[in-house]
């Protein structure tokens, strides 16, 4: 039932683009999913929510545990290169559970390989025959199983991004795409000034379990689907307290892991984000919290 639906609609709707990363002061992310796919998304998700009352409150006791294949690509054997340490990725699933900390998910470094491909580490972007080849050769797990790439984002379609990934209703109509790809310095301790403790990957795993953007729609109709993000008319940059770009709603969301701010600034998802996800994952990824 889910891949019919989903044939028509992969090619226009199956990812998320993250941050641009060099030299710059504020992160920049494009979606390819126009309103009108949204729009069937979200009809096709709450045609096939059952009980949707049980995701209102989470128990954060009950943790599902969601295996996580790091994918490290470099240019060579160096950090600069992109060879991060173990350690790092350690790290990275360290911020990513406190992240997540109350929504009943729970990241378990499964498992991770090293690839020494110069091509791949520069050019690999969204829709990219590189980024085919690569998550054919190294994609791993089925829908509940998290498959983190870091690559180095220095030319092509990728240039300058902090990441990009899958939505959950993606999947079902092309298994291998499925996953996060992450600029290699955005890691906890990385390069990439104000966006190295490693919350660009729980931005990233944000999308991978269901959520938007928190100035999705910008001022006007259902936003983000979430009801208590407050409407936000454009991403934030940098940390600006007391932004307020729409009337009515309270401040925009700018201490929120899906908006744009500093990783500094980012600090936590609302309750109906995690009610959100946790029916996304029980829908399109068979996770049951």
């Amino acid at each position: 039932m889910l891949g019919s639906f989903f044939v028509a609609l992969i090619l226009g709707a199956s990812s998320v683009l993250g941050s641009p990363l060099h030299n710059v002061t504020t992160r920049a992310c494009g979606t390819t999913i126009s309103d009108e796919k949204l729009l069937a998304a979200e009809q096709h998700f709450k045609s096939n929510v059952v009980n949707k009352e049980a995701f209102a409150h989470v128990d954060a006791a009950a943790n599902a545990v969601i295996p996580v294949y790091f994918h490290v690509i470099s240019e060579d054997n160096t950090l600069d290169g992109g060879n991060v340490p173990d350690s790092q990725i350690q790290d990275q699933i360290s911020v990513l559970n406190a992240g997540y900390a109350g929504s009943g998910l729970f990241f378990a470094l499964a498992g991770i390989t090293r690839t020494t491909n110069p091509q791949w580490f520069n050019q690999v972007g969204l829709g990219t025959s590189l980024q085919t080849t690569m998550k054919q050769q190294l994609h791993v797990g089925g829908p509940n199983v998290l498959n983190v790439y870091t690559v180095g984002f220095v030319s092509g379609s990728g240039e300058d991004l902090l990441g990009y990934a899958t939505f959950p209703f993606s999947y079902s109509g092309n298994p291998i795409d499925d996953g996060c790809v992450i600029l290699f310095s955005s890691l906890p301790g990385g390069s990439t000034a104000n966006y190295n403790q490693g919350k660009t990957l729980t931005h990233e795993v944000g999308h991978w379990v269901g959520l938007y953007h928190t100035f999705q729609g910008g001022c006007s109709g259902s936003g983000d689907q979430v009801s208590d993000t407050p409407p936000e008319a454009s991403p934030a940059s940098g940390c600006p307290t007391g932004r307020d770009t729409c009337s009515g709603g309270g401040v925009d969301p700018i201490h929120n892991y899906m908006d744009y701010s500093f990783d500094s600034c980012l600090t936590g998802f609302t309750p109906g984000q995690i009610s959100r996800l946790r029916a996304q994952l029980l829908v399109y990824r068979g996770i049951s919290i």
